[in-house]
């Protein structure tokens, strides 16, 4: 399979740069998998399609404020944007500007209330960083950062917290489980109430989730690394829902990748690491039956997996008729169920 197999053509005028005012009012395509028939639905109709034995799995990884706009010792402008934190204090970043921040620079951000100094230059000009502060990381973090948006999204968000589920509690993510944003409290107490069970994984999301593929063969890729855990309370309601003859259905690309990472067979074992699994079309899923998901970038791992799950031929129909019918696309805009 070719890279270019995975393009198709979206007007830039369909890429959401605000969320919806209701976060369950966007738009909804259900994409039944096997046939390839969709229907256009709102978010809230998902209650409709999920029944009482279904398990719905969702991410509650927490965007931290993560862009650090500082001064190098020198005067001149630098940017950090942490990306993985190694220890209490020291982060993998991405450095701007690259060439002019070298091992041993200090950069200081705030009325120097934060310092970090470079120990290091990684693979793809990451920085290894420490970090110098008195008090409390994140809430120094808090004080000083701001929230990392996709690089497609060019207007300022006045409200931080749409930028977050309403169930993100675990700090660590440079970016939202964008699927998950839709989902309101009341529509979750909606769905407790019909006898759905939630069951919530963290997956911490890297930038790599937006680096372009950039080899032909989509097998030369090499898939980006992020941490996840899944508890043994966790394991034990999907296997329990596998075993009542229930739908396990993965809220995010992110829910999906630790599932099927964290699998033996189609049994989920309760486990925490790092995962690079890269899933592309004749990958056989063993423990999700459907996916939650937004809609994706021409050419992206993320349209790969989707691809993977209900067909090529049947996504970019799909998403033809998404672009036909203007809706909003990327982290702000409507969402798709694959439905089992």
């Amino acid at each position: 399979m070719k890279t270019h197999d995975f393009f198709y053509d979206l007007p830039r005028n369909l890429i959401a740069q605000t969320p919806t005012e209701d976060r369950s009012a966007s738009r909804l395509m259900v994409l039944d998998k096997h046939t390839g028939k969709f229907e256009h639905k709102h978010f809230s109709d998902i209650i409709d399609y999920l029944s009482p034995h279904d398990c719905l799995v969702i991410n509650d990884t927490r965007v931290i404020p993560a862009r650090l706009i500082g001064q190098r010792r020198t005067g001149g402008h630098a940017e950090l944007l942490l990306l993985t934190r190694k220890d209490e204090k020291t982060w993998e970043a991405l450095a701007k500007p690259g060439r002019k921040i070298r091992i041993g620079d200090e950069i200081n951000f705030g009325t120097r209330q934060l310092t970090a100094k470079v120990i290091d230059i990684l693979e793809d000009g990451k920085r290894l960083i420490s970090f110098s502060y008195e008090g409390i990381f994140e809430e120094v973090l808090d004080l000083l950062g701001e929230t990392p948006l996709p690089p497609y999204i060019t207007q300022k968000l006045s409200d931080k917290t749409r930028y977050q589920t309403v169930y993100a509690v675990k700090d660590g993510s440079a970016a939202a489980p964008t699927a998950g944003l839709h989902f309101t409290q009341e529509l979750l107490r909606q769905l407790e109430q019909k006898g759905v069970k939630i069951a919530k994984l963290t997956l911490h999301i890297g930038l790599g989730t937006f680096r372009p593929v950039k080899t032909d063969d989509i097998l030369k890729h090499k898939m980006h690394s992020e941490y996840y855990e899944i508890s043994p309370r966790v394991s034990d309601i999907i296997n329990d829902t596998r075993n009542r003859g229930g739908r396990i259905i993965a809220v995010g690309t992110t829910s999906c990748r630790a599932l099927e990472s964290a699998r033996d067979g189609k049994k989920v074992h309760p486990s925490s690491g790092w995962t690079d699994i890269f899933i592309y079309p004749g990958y056989k899923f063993k423990v999700i039956d459907g996916l939650i998901t937004n809609f994706h970038l021409p050419e992206s791992t993320l349209l790969m997996l989707v691809s993977a799950l209900a067909g090529r031929e049947r996504i970019l129909t799909a998403y033809q008729a998404a672009v036909n019918e203007k809706y909003r696309f990327f982290s702000f805009g409507d969402a798709m169920f694959i439905l089992p």
